[in-house]
């Protein structure tokens, strides 16, 4: 977001001042975007909106004289007489007025489209420039049908539409049909003489008739007509795997729901067609909606693969990666069935990675935090062993909601491809 600010600076007013002012004005802004982000849902995220931030802050310095002596004229009133000392109002601490207070508002709303919200929304996040197998932001031109037009090339004449045009015309006009002339020529070869001349009369009213109506006429020729419109040349697909065993928690729920928020966000800045595949495991797995994925409820053991497996058939039979830019996202709390691990370790380094731009693993823990100072779960050390033998995975742990954009920050800053590597 960009402020350009071309008033002239009044005589009370500096430009430092102003300057400042637009800047925590701004920041006033971003965070009143981010506290509206966490209410909606992942495919509302893009959409503007009413925003408010608080009126307390808000007014731009300025200098006023203090003190002195100064002749005012008042307006009139049955109150107060000359020499009255008027009762310093009582101080409210910076708050605003209560109901029935006063009509004063305590914060400042206003609306934001759906490219102002977003920039806001990603302003502070420092984005990677991830290698794609097609370009993210360019688009061709392609061609369609757009019905047809009265004039155009020879060579997209419609035969069809201008032959049935003609015969509508005809019709309307009751153009004489050849029937009827030959059958006029065919009688005039045994009528009487004087039957003869008002036949004679009658296949010449026909002819002329038959001239003034041609069989096509300009006006019946149709051409296939065809536009060009923008056709996107990479198109993102984004898998969100998730734990929903009796072990993950709904604070550990929201947290995922928050990742995988941003990371649509990300993804929709950078291509125009992003998909969002839901699948949600226990010992099984299963493709569900958003609503079921976050709210479902759910019961049973974990088993890893059965996510992977899941995503593996849907990419081979919906997503070829040759057209898709893959990306998947994987939250959990760790827990995963020892005897799964070699399962999954080959479903990851056979069939998902190769054919996914980007893959990360975000284990959610306890409010408290308590899960930073326990050993590292079976799918943490699982999937650290993979990456120390070359595997691209992205991994990060996170308690609190507050961590959840330093994290996201961390995971997509830019950085050398040794460090991505390293991290």
């Amino acid at each position: 977001m960009h402020i350009v600010d071309r008033r002239l600076n009044p005589g009370s007013k500096s430009l430092e001042n102003r300057q400042r002012f637009l800047r925590r004005a701004k920041a006033l802004v971003q965070g009143a975007v981010k506290k509206s982000s966490q209410e909606r849902d992942i495919k509302d995220v893009l959409e503007g909106g009413e925003v408010s931030v608080p009126i307390d802050g808000m007014d731009e310095p300025r200098f006023r004289r203090e003190g002195g002596t100064r002749d005012m004229v008042l307006p009139g009133n049955k109150k107060f007489i000359e020499g009255d000392m008027l009762p310093r109002p009582n101080q409210s601490g910076g708050k605003g007025r209560g109901a029935g207070e006063g009509d004063s508002e305590d914060t400042f709303r206003f609306v934001l489209s759906r490219d102002e919200f977003v920039d806001l929304f990603l302003d502070d996040l420092e984005l990677p420039d991830l290698a794609k197998r097609k370009l993210a932001e360019v688009e061709c031109e392609g061609i369609r049908r757009a019905g047809y037009s009265t004039s155009g090339s020879p060579a997209n004449i419609s035969i069809s539409r201008t032959v049935s045009r003609a015969l509508a015309r005809r019709v309307a006009l009751r153009r004489p049909r050849p029937e009827e002339l030959a059958a006029l020529e065919a009688e005039l070869e045994d009528c009487s003489e004087a039957r003869r001349v008002e036949v004679l009369a009658e296949i010449e009213a026909l002819k002329a008739k038959i001239k003034r109506i041609p069989f096509i006429d300009p006006i019946d020729i149709r051409y296939r007509r065809f536009e060009t419109v923008p056709k996107p040349v990479a198109q993102a697909v984004m898998f969100c795997l998730m734990d929903v065993s009796g072990s993950m928690t709904e604070h550990m729920k929201d947290l995922a729901k928050r990742f995988y928020m941003l990371l649509y966000v990300f993804l929709k800045r950078r291509y125009r067609h992003v998909e969002i595949v839901f699948i949600r495991h226990t010992d099984r797995a299963e493709e569900v909606d958003e609503q079921t994925f976050f709210y479902g409820p759910a019961s049973g053991g974990t088993l890893v693969s059965s996510a992977l497996q899941a995503m593996h058939d849907i990419v081979r039979t919906r997503f070829r990666p040759e057209d898709w830019n893959i990306y998947a996202a994987q939250a959990s709390d760790g827990d995963n069935s020892y005897a799964d691990g070699e399962v999954a370790s080959r479903l990851l380094t056979d069939k998902i990675l190769p054919v996914s731009q980007f893959f990360a693993y975000l284990e959610v823990g306890q409010e408290n935090g308590l899960s930073y100072e326990m050993p590292n779960s079976a799918l943490w050390t699982l999937y650290e062993g993979l990456r120390a033998n070359g595997a691209p995975l992205s991994m990060r742990k996170v308690n609190e909601r507050s961590e959840i954009f330093p994290v996201f920050h961390d995971l997509f800053q830019r950085r050398s491809q040794q460090e991505r590597n390293a991290s």
